[in-house]
């Protein structure tokens, strides 16, 4: 099988070799060049043999090196390439260097149309073929013309040729040139162009290859398998060159031959060429490949370095070359490294797709093979995500850049204008200067000159201001001083202020204390003596009367009241309860006055160390002191902040999520909403904004129970959860945020079955408090067992609503603090408090009735936090 030059045996792109080494029978003596022999090998070809001298000049190989355009998407670089005319086919190969076996590719001349247009460029032409057009570049504008010249003619020839010669016949390929051309010549063409000996011919290819700019630039992606086909053929070729004669660099054999090779041994070299290419394969293999290696080694450049070895005597110049094959083989090595690095990350991009291919093919189902290509989607899409968010942020970059570079060009206008500025300034001053000049030296000149009464009224105005400067300063000194006293005597006064509102905070404390132990004394004296004469009980009665109408805002008339007890808290609570039993409303008063004594005590030792504590926390993170200032109690201007912060922490809110609900809520009525309508008068009625029907959080509460009835729909709704949602609105102020807050309550702190019909975890819970009263709270365990009173009944609505309505809201919130951050465990430990704070009090009372009166409402009675 007959290989063309497409097909890679090409031994050295065109290039001559020796082959008076590779053939010794073919000599000069014999008569007769190696291509004749090629010729007359053929018996069908005698008769055109007969016809030709015994000794004629071949044409030339048309060859050369030329850039050529590579486009690869937006990005177009000029490629050097090696290219050979192909005179039986009409094509033109090219190759990365003219040391390649395999060309990367070819350009059909037979059917196609040149072009040089001055607006490319000097050099520049087009060569268009039906499917495609090739841009090239040449060297200078003569090298331009002669590609041109010589392509025209050629392909002329060819389709002359073939329109005269049956196809296969070898009389095409073995006419030589000046029988050909002859009808060309006859043609009035332009005339013939002075071939360019060091960009075209035989002799370009013993030169190293124009360089680029980076090496990577000049290797061909779209050919990778050639670029390897390439390289290691070269690498071969340089192992037996080093095998053969001991080093790369030996040049005996140029010694022997140290004359180049004239224009007739061009010639046979490139016959030799054609009769390798007629050579068939299973022929002299061994005799081939001697011939390729040999012309290999002609053509790596070490011809052209015998010959000028040969011809520059002078040991620098052998240096200079030496070292320009050095950097030469540098740069083709770098390229092939960066070559093999490129293919390496294709054999890996490859090997990743045959891997999902595999996967894809061993699927045994349907359904795995949809879920793998699903993932791939997936990957797809977040991919796409990703680029779209560095596009983005490129975008938001490019305008960063762009403002800032707006910003220093303002910048720069400015220090020009500044700079014009003092110029001006500075010319001003050498005006100034100069004027002066001339008048200190031509005091002849009337208008220039200053008589002495000016002067002396001069001197005289200038004493007079300096004596205003100087009163100026004494008057100055004087306030200075009147100003520092007058600041000592207000920083005075305010300290002493400051005390005075201590001391006046105190006694107003005190004051406040005495007022409960009084009201307290008057209290336990009703009940504990009962039968007092008429007319004792009578002025015990009077006292409570007159006790109860004190107005506890009263200290406003007679001085100054620091903090006040309002009616209701920065939440809507009511801070001094509204009892309707007469007994319960002196115990209102009293527990008014002990708010305000706590207030009063806690403003300075307490609260305002707090405060600065929490202004000092910056971006929320879980630690241990962040535990302890939750414990201590949120100020209200943080809380809101820092609940958001608990439920975000354990709840993903998912987008539109409550929105939806709602509309479910209002297509499709809830099994649960008549409940929640009976529950929504009963929620929190000591709190101003649920004690009326029209309060604006009435309907948010009830859109908020409907939502989380929806999203729950194994709880629904149960007696509680308004309380609990309540608070979380009060708090939160957004439904929504109120929403997921009691999410979190009921799917992440409360256990499972919490609030289910059964209660079943509930009564867990209370088994469990039970257990621990009697580990730690012996006594008060035995009094209850001995008077049979059943915790349970006290505790459980303490469970199940976290204290909403036993507790005062001051307390309740810091509860709800810690619970929201640490759990369940917090109301089991708030629990053992209150009832250890009350111990002493419930093993005085022997009566079960009493106790379980007690126990209704001894918590609210709790008045200090702390």
């Amino acid at each position: 099988m007959k290989k063309g030059p497409e097909s890679g045996t090409w031994p050295l792109a065109g290039v001559p070799s020796k082959l008076a080494e590779s053939n010794p029978d073919n000599s000069r003596s014999g008569g007769a060049s190696a291509k004749e022999k090629a010729v007359l090998s053929s018996p069908g070809e005698a008769e055109n043999a007969q016809l030709k001298p015994s000794r004629e000049t071949p044409r030339k190989k048309l060859c050369g090196y030329l850039n050529k355009l590579g486009i690869k998407g937006p990005i177009k670089t000029w490629k050097s390439r090696w290219f050979i005319y192909d005179e039986n086919k009409c094509h033109l190969l090219y190759y990365r260097t003219a040391q390649d076996v395999n060309p990367l590719g070819s350009i059909d001349l037979s059917s196609a149309s040149f072009d040089c247009k001055v607006e490319n460029g000097e050099g520049v032409f087009e060569i268009r073929t039906p499917s495609r057009v090739f841009t090239l570049k040449a060297i200078s504008k003569q090298a331009m013309m002669y590609w041109l010249q010589q392509l025209q003619v050629r392909r002329w020839e060819f389709c002359n040729a073939a329109s005269r010669f049956p196809v296969g016949s070898s009389q095409l390929v073995n006419e030589p040139l000046a029988d050909r051309t002859n009808v060309v010549d006859s043609e009035a063409f332009m005339p013939p162009v002075k071939t360019p000996t060091e960009v075209v011919g035989l002799k370009a290819a013993s030169l190293p290859a124009p360089q680029t700019s980076t090496a990577l630039q000049n290797i061909s992606l779209k050919h990778p398998w050639t670029e390897i086909q390439n390289t290691v053929y070269n690498i071969c070729v340089a192992k037996q060159l080093r095998g053969n004669n001991g080093n790369i660099f030996n040049f005996s054999e140029f010694q022997e031959h140290p004359e180049s090779l004239d224009e007739e041994q061009e010639a046979e070299v490139e016959a030799g060429c054609a009769v390798k290419e007629e050579i068939p394969e299973d022929g002299r293999l061994e005799s081939r490949m001697n011939w390729v290696r040999k012309a290999k080694w002609m053509n790596s450049g070490f011809l052209g370095l015998a010959e000028e070895l040969s011809r520059e005597r002078s040991s620098m110049d052998k240096v200079s070359v030496l070292q320009q094959q050095i950097l030469t083989l540098t740069e083709e090595v770098k390229s092939q490294k960066e070559l093999v690095k490129l293919l390496h990350k294709a054999l890996e991009a490859a090997q990743q797709e045959k891997r999902v291919s595999s996967m894809y093919l061993t699927a045994a189902e349907d359904k795995d093979r949809l879920e793998l290509v699903r993932h791939k989607v997936r990957q797809i899409a977040d991919l796409t995500s990703r680029l779209e968010a560095l596009e983005k942020e490129k975008k938001e970059l490019e305008q960063m850049l762009a403002l800032r570079d707006s910003h220093i060009q303002e910048l720069k206008e400015h220090v020009q204008h500044l700079m014009e500025k003092n110029h001006a300034k500075q010319e001003v001053i050498m005006a100034l200067t100069e004027q002066m000049a001339r008048e200190l030296s031509d005091p002849l000149q009337e208008a220039n000159t200053i008589t002495a009464e000016t002067l002396y009224k001069q001197q005289e105005e200038i004493e007079h201001l300096k004596d205003d400067i100087d009163a100026y300063k004494t008057q100055n000194q004087f306030l200075n001083s009147e100003i520092h006293q007058v600041t000592r005597l207000w920083t005075s006064a305010a300290e002493n202020e400051k005390a005075l509102l201590m001391k006046c905070a105190c006694l107003q404390a005190r004051n406040c204390q005495m007022e409960s132990k009084y009201l307290t004394v008057l209290r336990k004296l009703q009940e504990t003596v009962p039968g007092l004469p008429s007319s004792d009980a009578e002025l015990v009665r009077n006292l409570i009367q007159e006790a109860l109408q004190w107005d506890v805002k009263e200290g406003a008339e007679e001085g100054l009241n620091l903090n006040p007890v309002s009616e209701y808290d920065e939440y809507g609570f009511m801070t001094v309860p509204d009892y309707e039993v007469e007994d319960w409303k002196l115990l209102a008063k009293i527990q008014a006055l002990e708010i305000k004594s706590n207030n009063l005590r806690s403003q300075e030792v307490v609260e305002k160390p707090l405060r600065d504590r929490w202004n000092g926390v910056g971006e929320l993170s879980p630690s241990a002191e962040l535990k302890g200032l939750i414990r201590s109690g949120i100020p209200v201007e943080h809380r809101q902040r820092v609940w958001r912060w608990i439920v975000s922490r354990h709840c993903s809110r998912l987008p539109d999520h409550y929105q939806r609900l709602l509309r479910q809520s209002k297509s499709t009525e809830h099994p649960a909403c008549r409940q929640i309508e009976l529950d929504l008068p009963r929620t929190l009625t000591n709190n101003k904004y649920f004690s009326s029907p029209t309060s604006q959080l009435i309907p948010k509460l009830r859109r908020v129970l409907l939502a989380f009835s929806w999203h729950n729909p194994a709880i629904g709704y149960c007696q509680g959860l308004n309380r609990l949602a309540a608070v979380a609105l009060l708090v939160l102020e957004d439904e929504e945020s109120a929403f997921w807050c009691l999410v979190h309550i009921v799917e992440n702190l409360m256990p499972a079955d919490y609030y289910s019909d059964t209660l079943i975890t509930s009564q867990v819970d209370q088994r469990v408090f039970k257990d621990f009263l009697a580990e730690k709270l012996p006594r008060l365990t035995a009094h209850f067992e001995q008077h049979q009173i059943d915790v349970s009944l006290i505790t459980f609505n303490w469970f199940l609503v976290a204290f909403v309505d036993s507790l005062v809201s001051d307390i309740l919130l810091r509860v709800w603090d810690a619970f929201l951050y640490e759990g369940t465990k917090v109301i089991f430990r708030y629990a053992l408090a209150i009832f250890k704070y009350n111990e002493e009090e419930i093993l005085r009372i022997h009566d079960n009735v009493e106790i379980y009166q007690y126990l209704r409402f001894f918590t609210r009675m709790i008045m200090d936090g702390r």
